[in-house]
């Protein structure tokens, strides 16, 4: 094919991937395609499809199954590298660092939590708790840079400290509340792999090569166990040498941002909207998830952090303000991924799960919209004011 045809089709994504927006715009394509596929006429052939058993060894697990248990597995084997290396030489390295995003994030979990069980106290829905207090990095940020260079270095830093710290939240969460019948020998074996991994990294082995069959194993322990199998991927990352860190995560970025949340998104968004699933718009559920999303984690973030620094526990960076802060806490309002991942944990029935999963749609949408208009008028605010200071120093 030639030049003149390639390169109008090419530069455009390589652009996208650059600036860090292309894995939000697969993880639309993904959603939008799962969810026409699933309202098709081949739309239960598409659903009978993800639940079709492959079995490994003594393991039978549907494709879907595959993808939540074990493809989650390498996405959190990235996230727990990125939350190592911010706790050692990043932005939590420090309290004074972590602590106005960490207060953050607990407003940000703890409001949404109160408002969805709020609307479902006392139903068989309350065990889907979790599934408003996660946020999205990769969407939430990919969101904010549709601003481009008006957004603070401040601002952007506080959102991905937040959403990682998130993250953690969402991790603890999935092991204490998550966890099947336990048990215990596949626990021991986990703690013998974990041994051989912190043996590896205190002899400050490198080679990725050598990590890989230990790794493979601990997910397999951890399975069997009964304890969410995607904590392997995490516990995996803690012996990952800080100095490896920054390499590994360049090498996974793409294939998991590009090809397994995709393909998670592809798996558990098969959104059969009938007639009866609009009806469950207004149902307790998916008001509770919904309006936790978009309003309970702006209030939860924006509420803890006001009360923060009022009290003096922590200050605002510099060229941050109010009015950002609530901005940004609407982009938190994103759940997606792990609000999609928390559902499929939360809920076996499809019918819950259907309900569960358009309404984090519309509240993540809901969040992103409003937080990009926030942010934008009040940058906009704030570039005028600082014009017109320096209008009035030249003059």
């Amino acid at each position: 094919m030639p030049k003149r045809i390639i390169k109008p089709i090419l530069h455009p994504i390589k652009e996208l991937s650059e600036s860090g927006k292309l894995g939000g715009v697969l993880l639309i394509c993904a959603t939008l395609f799962s969810i026409l596929i699933s309202n098709s006429n081949i739309g239960a052939a598409y659903l009978q499809f993800w639940h079709q058993p492959i079995g490994v060894l003594n393991l039978s697990l549907s494709i879907e199954q595959w993808v939540n248990d074990l493809l989650m597995a390498v996405f959190f084997f990235l996230v727990g590298m990125e939350i190592k290396r911010e706790i050692v030489v990043g932005e939590l390295s420090s309290t004074k660092k972590a602590l106005l995003p960490m207060i953050a994030a607990l407003g940000g979990m703890l409001v949404p939590a109160l408002i969805y069980t709020t609307f479902n106290a006392g139903t068989e829905n309350t065990h889907g708790w979790a599934i408003p207090t996660a946020t999205d990095i990769a969407f939430s940020l990919g969101i904010l840079s549709l601003l481009g260079n008006r957004v603070p270095l401040s601002l952007k830093v506080f959102l991905a400290a937040l959403a990682i710290i998130d993250d953690l939240g969402g991790i603890l969460i999935i092991a204490i509340f998550y966890t099947q019948e336990i048990q215990f020998l596949y626990l021991v074996y986990a703690a013998i792999i974990l041994f051989v991994l912190w043996l590896l990294n205190r002899f400050r082995v490198t080679s990725f090569g050598i990590y890989l069959l230990p790794m493979l194993l601990l997910w397999y322990c951890i399975f069997c166990s009964g304890v969410h199998a995607t904590i392997a991927g995490v516990l995996s990352s803690i012996f990952i040498p800080i100095s490896k860190i920054e390499r590994y995560e360049n090498t996974l970025h793409k294939p998991v941002n590009y090809l397994i949340l995709p393909i998670f998104a592809l798996a558990n968004t098969t959104i059969v909207i009938a007639g009866g699933a609009l009806q469950h718009l207004i149902s307790p559920l998916s008001l509770g998830i919904a309006l936790a999303l978009f309003i309970g984690k702006p209030l939860g973030i924006f509420a803890f952090v006001y009360l923060s620094v009022k009290t003096k526990i922590c200050t605002l960076q510099q060229q941050t303000t109010f009015r950002q802060i609530l901005g940004l806490a609407m982009l938190a309002g994103i759940g997606f991924t792990m609000s999609l991942f928390f559902t499929s944990l939360s809920f076996k029935h499809p019918e819950s799960a259907n309900t569960a999963r358009l309404a984090i749609i519309i509240g993540s949408s809901l969040s992103a919209v409003g937080g990009l208009m926030v942010l934008s008028i009040s940058l906009k605010k704030e570039n005028a004011s600082n014009s017109e200071n320096t209008n009035r120093h030249k003059n």
